[in-house]
């Protein structure tokens, strides 16, 4: 276990600057809401906290992983509730749209570094949360379903943060109240062209998602050939 702990090092690391990162973004939103004597951003705190859900749940099913005795009991039921709040964690992207609709007396440039901090923080525990889930499927059924996974994630939770974005509806109400839903999901299906603004939205923000992504993913492997090469070398 220890030898197991010792190769995950970085990923601790990882796991640290992100709660760090948190903190900073937590803070920099209380001093704003002080500053300006509002309640404004408030919400951010909220979809912050929603974010690390996904990240939690990811975590767990990554380390139970490691054990075949645990992985076909407690793995699907975390991918199941990561999967259902997952969107939250980029959904802090598009708190940048309140920026158009702010009057306080805070300065615009503090507001954009704020939802910077946020929005970045709820971007990587996004990523990481989607590499750990990736890492346990390609393990159990090979890379290319891995990397389909992905892609599917990745469209699926950009169509959730559309419902969540403009339609107001909640990652718990997918269990609390389902059919509503299903209905308004039946309806951009049932009439494409009339709804031509939430596939624009699917597609756009699955790209950029997948962007990131990839870059992240890419630049992991070119540190993992330098550390190899740095090996080599001595």
């Amino acid at each position: 276990m220890l030898r197991k702990l010792a190769v995950h090092k970085y990923k601790l690391a990882i796991f640290l600057l992100l709660l760090a990162a948190s903190a900073v973004s937590i803070f920099l939103a209380d001093a704003r809401m002080a500053y300006s004597n509002t309640s404004d951003y408030s919400a951010l705190v909220w979809n912050l906290g929603l974010a690390w859900i996904p990240f939690v749940f990811a975590s767990i099913a990554y380390v139970v992983s490691w054990s075949r005795k645990l992985l076909y009991v407690i793995v699907p039921i975390c991918a199941f509730v990561w999967l259902i709040f997952f969107p939250n964690a980029p959904y802090i992207l598009t708190d940048f749209q309140h920026l158009s609709t702010n009057t306080s007396n805070a300065p615009l440039w503090y507001d954009v570094l704020m939802l910077v901090w946020f929005a970045w923080t709820g971007l990587l525990l996004g990523v990481v949360s989607l590499y750990f889930m990736q890492e346990i499927v390609t393990h159990a059924f090979g890379r290319l379903t891995g990397w389909f996974f992905t892609i599917v994630v990745t469209v699926l939770s950009s169509f959730g943060i559309f419902l969540g974005r403009f339609y107001r509806w909640n990652s718990w109400d997918i269990l609390g109240d389902p059919m509503p839903i299903a209905h308004d999901i039946w309806g951009f299906l049932r009439h494409p062209f009339a709804n031509l603004r939430v596939y624009g939205f699917t597609l756009l923000f699955t790209l950029l998602f997948l962007f990131v992504y990839l870059a992240i993913h890419a630049f992991g492997r070119v540190m993992q050939e330098k550390q190899l090469q740095d090996k080599a070398g001595k």
